[in-house]
């Protein structure tokens, strides 16, 4: 009976261990660094994300994301290590607060806008070609009775408008 006791004991203190040891996570590996990096801008380029970047500096920036993520920090926590060191230009998308906010906001607000103008440019393009198709005589244009219009235009007139039809 003293065994079952120990081997159930034995088995919780296992699955702590492992519980431990699991949310440790590990070694950090090249793909957890560039899915940092990816979000970061090199300090020494310009518009150049961090992970394919192949400066010395870039290579120590990965290095330190490598070192902060193996001391626990998270990805965010990691970003805001940087941009609280370097500012906010280190950043591959920028922040979702104050004047920054206009960045997301305008593009949206944008396209809805455009879609806008679009709709109501078609609206009235559409407006307009029924009223067009509606004026145009069947019979034969009254043009000749009170035009001083030339014969020969007039009859070309006519004639392209039975074509048209």
């Amino acid at each position: 009976m003293k065994r079952w006791w120990l081997w159930i004991g034995l088995a919780l203190i296992s699955l702590l261990l492992v519980g431990v040891v699991y949310a440790q996570g590990g070694e950090v590996t090249k793909d957890d660094i560039n899915r940092v990096a990816k979000q970061l801008y090199c300090p020494v380029c310009e518009n150049t994300p961090l992970d394919v970047c192949e400066t010395q500096a870039c290579a120590d920036w990965r290095e330190q994301i490598g070192e902060l993520l193996a001391a626990g920090y998270s990805d965010q926590e990691v970003i805001n290590y940087f941009t609280e060191r370097y500012g906010d230009r280190v950043r591959a998308l920028p922040r979702q607060a104050g004047f920054a906010l206009w960045v997301w906001i305008l593009p949206v607000v944008g396209t809805l806008a455009g879609i806008g103008i679009m709709i109501q440019l078609f609206r009235r393009w559409m407006g307009r070609r029924t009223v067009a198709t509606a004026t145009i005589p069947v019979e034969p244009s009254p043009v000749r009775a009170s035009s001083d219009l030339p014969e020969d235009y007039v009859a070309r007139l006519e004639r392209e408008l039975r074509e048209w039809e």
